[in-house]
């Protein structure tokens, strides 16, 4: 069986100890954003003007 890679990948970062990421759903495209402050953080879906999830090609 070969190496799987993650679903996931990180697109941006900002920040260090406090800061944002935005990950991209390799399957489905969909763009997620992290916010995190220290030891604490959460993610939720990445919307565009008309509140639409924001979708990588």
């Amino acid at each position: 069986m070969g190496k799987k890679e993650g679903r996931f990948e990180k697109v941006y970062t900002q920040g260090r100890l406090n800061g944002i990421e935005i990950w991209v759903d390799k399957d489905t495209g969909v763009n997620y954003v992290f916010c995190f402050n220290g030891y604490s953080g959460g993610m939720t879906v990445l919307l565009d003007s008309e509140g639409k999830p924001v979708i990588t090609k």
